[in-house]
């Protein structure tokens, strides 16, 4: 346990814990919790990170969210960074028992705090996982960051040019030899189990992504989600589009539902890309629109029942795509494949 400074002069104090995770042999999660400490908790929030970054990429975010008076819970999936036990190689680990990680996360937390709101905020991958579940999760929001579908042809100009010799040449050769995806030597992806590589290539190959390769099953739970959802969709991400981002909410399709477009312009470098909205110079740019959307959810939590889902019958609600914004997702992004997150 350590104290830190974050936003307004704010302290705020972190500390680490494990997380058992039921039928598995891959051993406990790891999780670090940051929680206000002279002012009172209003929400918890749960940060789920990207394909292959470390829960600690996001300290300085969940830092200022904490000095806003949330408790804001990180973790690292199975088999990778703090929560991979033993050689990589060894780790038998693919999506779905990262998508279990999820779910365990948001029960343990809604136990712990029955009567505080929790909301879910997702970078790419981590917003992917949650509605895999059925039950769906415990949760009153989710906050889409960066993330959509990840079939090849609906990703960005920058990535689409490379991604099939990604899948058919360097990912396949590596995991192959390697018997894993030892990413960070390479500065690809990040260091990957075996399990979690092939799986994550097949949905990438098919037009419906993970829905069209695993079957109804996802496509039922997807639906089966009733929480309130609000994507951020990134001018300039070099994975993401727009296309994959309004594929990805159209699974949810029983959640009222939103997309927002940020654009370069509104920030310190005139750059975001897929991972730009989590680094500390968005303190004042693009965090405030996260904390926006929480506290207009937050607000109206006396709607929710219990266990975070809406009334039945809640009727869905989707922004209309700008002309301007699915031309601008058309556009060449910057920056590159796979960058490396340490």
């Amino acid at each position: 346990m350590h104290d830190a400074t974050a936003g307004q002069g704010v302290k705020v104090r972190w500390q680490a814990s494990t997380l058992e995770i039921a039928g598995t042999a891959a051993g406990p999660l790891a999780l670090r919790q940051c929680l206000p400490v002279d002012i009172r908790v209003r929400g918890q929030v749960v940060v789920a990170a990207a394909i292959g970054v470390p829960q600690r990429f996001y300290t300085a975010f969940s830092q200022w969210l904490a000095a806003h008076g949330y408790a804001v819970t990180t973790f690292d999936y199975q088999g990778h960074a703090e929560s991979l036990h033993g050689p990589l190689r060894q780790a038998k680990v693919n999506l779905m028992d990262w998508a279990a990680d999820c779910a365990a996360v948001a029960t343990h937390l809604r136990i712990q705090s029955p009567s505080v709101p929790l909301y879910w905020i997702g970078h790419s991958v981590g917003a992917q996982l949650p509605g895999m579940n059925a039950p769906p999760l415990p949760i009153d929001g989710l906050l889409c960051i960066a993330s959509g579908s990840g079939y090849w042809r609906d990703n960005a100009p920058p990535t689409r040019r490379k991604v099939l010799l990604w899948w058919w040449g360097i990912a396949p050769l590596i995991t192959s030899v390697c018997g894993c995806m030892p990413g960070k030597k390479w500065g690809l992806v990040g260091d990957l189990p075996a399990g979690v590589i092939w799986q994550w290539r097949k949905w990438c190959m098919h037009p419906n992504y993970g829905i069209g390769v695993e079957g109804e099953p996802l496509r039922k739970a997807y639906a089966a989600a009733r929480y309130p959802l609000h994507a951020f969709s990134m001018e300039d991400d070099e994975m993401m589009s727009w296309r994959s981002t309004a594929s990805l909410v159209s699974w949810y399709r029983n959640c009222p539902q939103s997309i927002e477009r940020l654009r370069m312009l509104d920030t310190p470098q005139r750059r975001i890309g897929h991972f730009g909205f989590f680094r500390a110079e968005m303190e004042r740019s693009l965090w405030p629109r996260a904390l926006s959307v929480l506290e207009r959810w937050l607000d109206g939590t006396t709607q929710m029942t219990p266990k975070g889902q809406p009334p039945a019958g809640h009727g869905t609600t989707f922004s209309k795509i700008e002309r301007s914004a699915l031309a601008a997702s058309k556009q060449p992004g910057q920056g590159e494949l796979f960058s490396e997150i340490s």
